[in-house]
């Protein structure tokens, strides 16, 4: 239970309505797309992995643990999708380069559609007793990498948005309730969420005219292993912090992604705010 949304990584065809409903927006598919996903080996970007290859992206699933990526590959292979698991660390710059790379000419298309910066994680606590290790690793995992995956994949959305099947290309930053509102105690990770947030906007504004949409997704509380990384005394806070609230699903978050990536390409879900109903900040 956490207020965040990305995970430290780290389907049948049919058609899947997600948040969408019924009607026209159902039957959006992605065939012929190639969807990247950090973080996939757990959580939201496990769930979002699953969603897109139900929609019939062929889905990139990268993550650092490569076993828990082969078993979501071979799960939606056996439900008829397509997915390929790239085991890498991405506070690792080359190799997270090397893999947006390989990413990109996975499937034949030489070009991403779709790419999710999932990958996060979350320390909280006191500043005054804080690890400086802990807050590089944030600004490493929640910032850096997100920008060295957005560099990478850059011309290969353009690419996409320019020659693609569907004309337009998505990226999607995972942030979180706390890159709107500051917290005692999560000095860094707000930081961190913060930067995402603008980021994001600046991209939004530079490629708006080239139809890379830009979005921004801004979770509260879920349910997601980000709370495993906090120190116990700082789980128990969160725990009564939250005590009676039924906090969101990483597929609550996955279903609020699918509906972004399969609007017509006039329009643009820039940013979107989801907590869960009983959450009061």
């Amino acid at each position: 239970m956490t207020d965040g949304a990305a995970n430290d990584d780290s389907t049948t065809q049919s058609t899947a309505t997600g948040i969408g409903g019924t009607g026209a927006s159902a039957g959006r598919r992605l065939e012929g797309t190639t969807a990247v996903i950090t973080g996939a080996s757990s959580g939201i970007g496990e769930a979002t992995a699953r969603a897109l290859a139900a929609r019939g992206a062929s889905v990139v699933a990268i993550a650092r643990r490569a076993d828990r990526l082969d078993a979501l590959v071979k799960e939606i292979a056996a439900d008829g999708g397509s997915a390929l698991a790239l085991a890498a660390d991405v506070t690792d710059a080359d190799r997270l380069h090397e893999a947006i790379e390989t990413a990109a000419g996975a499937f034949g298309h030489d070009r991403i559609d779709i790419l999710v910066n999932n990958a996060g994680i979350m320390l909280l606590g006191p500043a005054a007793t804080a690890s400086l290790e802990d807050w590089r690793h944030m600004v490493d995992l929640n910032l850096t990498a997100l920008l060295t995956a957005t560099h990478a994949a850059l011309p290969h959305l353009l690419r996409a948005a320019e020659s693609g099947p569907r004309q337009v290309a998505d990226l999607v930053n995972v942030s979180s309730i706390a890159g709107r509102v500051a917290r005692l105690g999560s000095n860094v990770y707000n930081a961190t969420k913060f930067g995402v947030g603008a980021f994001s906007e600046s991209l939004r504004q530079e490629f708006a005219s080239r139809h890379l949409r830009v979005s921004l997704i801004e979770p509260g509380a879920v349910d997601t292993e980000l709370r495993d990384h906090l120190r116990p005394e700082i789980r128990q806070a969160q725990t009564q912090r939250f005590a009676g609230v039924k906090v969101l699903e990483a597929q609550d978050i996955a279903d609020a992604i699918e509906y972004m990536v399969t609007r017509p390409r006039h329009v643009a879900i820039n940013e979107l705010m989801v907590r869960p109903t009983a959450q009061e900040g």
